[in-house]
Formats: C-alpha cells, structure tokens, sequence
C-alpha cells in the first residue's frame, strides 16, 4: 500500500478486532451504549474498506499505466480521486465528538422581519442540504416571526459524522441584498447565528473498579443507652481517583450501609461526569457572539453582486443562488482543511 498518513490503517484493523470481541461477549447486549458500540465498528470497517479498495485500485493503476490501457487508466484514475477525498475526510473528522448526531441551532438577529426572513432562508439552506445529502432530521422546536420568517429553530440532525461535518457552521451569517419589505427597495444587511451542538447520550454509565476504591469499616455512633449500636457496621468508601468519600451508617447492617454508601457514589460520580460533559460542550460552541456587524464568519451578498464568502477560510463562490439551495460541501469541507 502507497497511501498512508495519518489514516493508521493498522491501528483501525486492531480497534475492529477488539470490539468485534467485544460485541461477542455474552452480556454485550445488557450494554447501554451496545448500539452506538456497533455503530462506530460500522463505520470504522466502512472506513478501512475504502482505504483497501483505494490501495487496491492504485496498485491496478500502475499495471494499467504499464499495458497503457488508457480506457482503464482513466476510470481508475477517477475512481482513486473520489476515494481519496472520503479518506481525506475521515481522517479530519476525528474530533471526540465528530462522529455524533448534531443539533443546529438557528437564531435571527436584531432587525425584525429582515432578520427573521434570513433565519427562515437558512433553515431552507441547511434542510435542502440534509435531503440532499441523507441525513436524516427532527425539527424539535420552532419559534414564527411575528410577520414572516423564524425567530429560531432547533433542528436534531442524524447521520455519521453529522457533528464534524457541521461544527464549523457555527457563528454569525450575515445577508446583504435589496429588500422585498422595502418600498424603496433599498439594500439591507440582515445577521442571524448558527450553533452547532454534538448530540451526546444522557445515559451515562458509571462502572466503578473495585481497585479504586477504599472501603473502611468503622463502629456507628448512636444515642447512647439501649439503642447504641455497637456493630462495626458503619461504612465509608473513598474513590482515590476522585477522593470523593461517602459514608453511611443509618442502616442495620454492614451490607446494607455499603450498598446505600455506593448508590451515593454512584450519583455524585453521574454528576461530576456530566458537569465535566457540560463544560466539554460549552468548549465546543466557543464564544458567544454578538449578532452584529463585524461579528460575521460568512457573508452571503446577493446584491450589488452575487457572492459568498467564508472569513475564516477564504473560500467563495458567485454561485450564491446554488449555496442557498443547499450546496454548501465546498464551505464544510475547506473548514475542516482549514
């Protein structure tokens, strides 16, 4: 094989052997995450398939370019660039988060019914580009302008990689144009923002090793007379790689304190998991924004002349008319380069 990078075909082949045996396990199937487990080996041996079968069509390549067979230099050729551009991009999408389902949201700007009239055009853009392109979507929250348009809308968007396809989306998209509610038909600038979330799995498994806890067992103090308990039957664990300690003595029994003692561990641990998880999300939107001039990461121009451009990449295009009717994988993907 020639091609080769940062692919890591021979660690991708060791992580499919390791959760195919994984998934053979007898209490695989009791896993909270089994379907999420399976889907990433799906996607990993859809990933080393394409890499085999590049490998494979460049090796056929340098046959065909010895016979000089030209017919077949050149389907093989188109062949191996298409391939090489989906390794391209599975190689950057390789975020913690790129392969989840994503939220996008959509806000308008200050401006009222030019505002509102934008959101709704880029609702359309992002809805003609997920049919276009198989995803699969929920609109699970949708707020009307007051005359025409959208204040907001949050849409759950569902495929492979649909969060590191997106992510870069997020930020503020400014529209220039003349206005269909001006009389005067004057040219207006109209913001509405994006943010892109990765949809996370709210069931967070807390699997506790033993080996990381200490458990000491103590007497339990009482009320003194007849009701103090004079049992070691008070427990207290530490979880070293936290130091979170939880103690409990209220029951009757050893037992009893040390599975109610865990139950509390077991919640404070859920909690620092998704308060860590929180703060990975808000990392992910990165800074809030003003809605307004200067704040922009792409300019959408349909008048004076017709162009769109991405500020943090430099890539355009004249064909604004195309990127509002969905076809925006040339903006994704040079993000993702870039």
């Amino acid at each position: 094989m020639i091609i080769g990078g940062h692919f890591d075909y021979d660690k991708k082949i060791e992580e499919i052997r390791a959760r195919e045996e994984e998934s053979r396990k007898e209490d695989f199937w009791s896993r909270k995450d089994s379907s999420e487990f399976l889907s990433l080996l799906v996607s990993l041996k859809n990933s080393v398939k394409l890499y085999e079968e590049t490998s494979s069509a460049i090796d056929d390549l340098e046959v065909a370019v010895e016979l000089n067979i030209e017919e077949e230099i050149n389907d093989l050729v188109s062949k191996i660039e298409v391939n090489l551009g989906k390794l391209k991009l599975s190689v950057l999408l390789n975020g913690e988060f790129d392969k989840n389902n994503a939220y996008i949201e959509i806000h308008s700007g200050a401006g009222g019914t030019e505002s509102n009239d934008w959101a709704d055009m880029l609702k359309r853009m992002y809805l003609r580009f997920f049919e276009k392109n198989g995803y699969k979507v929920e609109i699970i929250s949708e707020q009307p302008g007051e005359e025409v348009g959208i204040k907001g809308i949050i849409i759950n968007v569902k495929r492979d990689n649909a969060f590191g396809m997106l992510k870069g989306e997020t930020g503020v998209h400014r529209l220039v144009r003349i206005s269909p509610f001006d009389a005067n038909k004057r040219r207006h600038t109209s913001f509405a923002s994006v943010l892109v979330t990765p949809e996370i799995n709210t069931k967070i498994e807390i699997n506790i090793k033993e080996e990381d806890l200490k458990i000491d067992v103590y007497r339990s103090s009482g009320a003194g007379g007849q009701s103090v308990n004079t049992t070691d039957s008070a427990v207290r664990i530490t979880h070293l790689p936290t130091g979170i300690v939880v103690t409990c003595q209220n029951e009757r029994s050893q037992i009893k304190n040390k599975e109610k003692a865990m139950e509390i561990l077991k919640g404070k641990l859920y909690l620092l998991e998704k308060e860590t998880m929180d703060e990975k999300i808000n990392s992910l939107k990165g800074a809030v924004m003003d809605v307004n001039f200067g704040s922009q990461i792409r300019n959408y121009f349909l008048e004076p002349y017709k162009l769109v451009k991405d500020l943090r990449t430099g890539y355009e295009t004249s064909d604004a008319d195309a990127v509002l009717d969905g076809d925006i994988e040339e903006f994704l993907e040079s993000y993702l380069k870039y």
